[in-house]
């Protein structure tokens, strides 16, 4: 199937700094299209690290999930592992540590199963989807507030995971939907 595709994106004529915080920088830009047309833009400029979030299956065919507390919607969401990408890590890397910060084990087996964007109409940030296995008991201190609870989910039942009210992470529902189709084509 071909696609029809953009030849080229707008030119940005001006960007400004807009608003600035711990976590984000907010950019104004002023674009023109190839048509000639010309908007007004804002988005959110990552840090161009990216970051990772990891699906681990341990060898009684379990995913480790974590609940921990979401300020976006003040409350406790059960998802998959995730973190930045440190400067000089590798995404595999990255998962790897993280995998030891948020669960406790360490992964011998990664296999990226996308790549994917966060709203990228408005913030540039990238995710790596990892699948993990082979997994080893290893703890590092992490940099959460409280513990995360980890709960550790049948494989089998990964449908009823689904519709777990505080499953709701569009990211983790992804990385689910994504391991399936990976594990049927292994």
């Amino acid at each position: 199937m071909t696609q029809k595709k953009h030849p080229t994106p707008p030119t940005i004529i001006e960007s400004e700094i807009t608003a600035r915080s711990k976590l984000f920088t907010v950019e104004a830009l002023s674009l023109e299209f190839s048509n000639g047309e010309k908007r007004e833009y804002e988005r959110i400029k990552g840090s161009g690290r990216g970051a990772v979030m990891i699906v681990p299956l341990s060898a009684e065919n379990e995913l480790l999930l974590v609940r921990e507390y979401c300020a976006g919607t003040h409350d406790y969401q059960l998802g998959f592992p995730k973190g930045l990408i440190d400067p000089g890590e590798t995404p595999e890397q990255a998962a790897n540590r993280e995998l030891k910060e948020e669960v406790g084990f360490g992964a011998e087996f990664f296999a990226e199963l996308k790549e994917v964007s966060m709203a990228p109409s408005y913030f540039n940030a990238r995710m790596h989807i990892l699948f993990a296995k082979h997994l080893y008991p290893e703890q590092l201190e992490g940099d959460e507030p409280e513990p995360l609870i980890v709960v550790k989910w049948p494989l089998s039942d990964w449908q009823l995971l689904l519709s777990q009210p505080d499953f709701t992470e569009a990211r983790s529902v992804a990385a689910l939907l994504l391991l399936q189709q990976y594990l049927e084509g292994e």
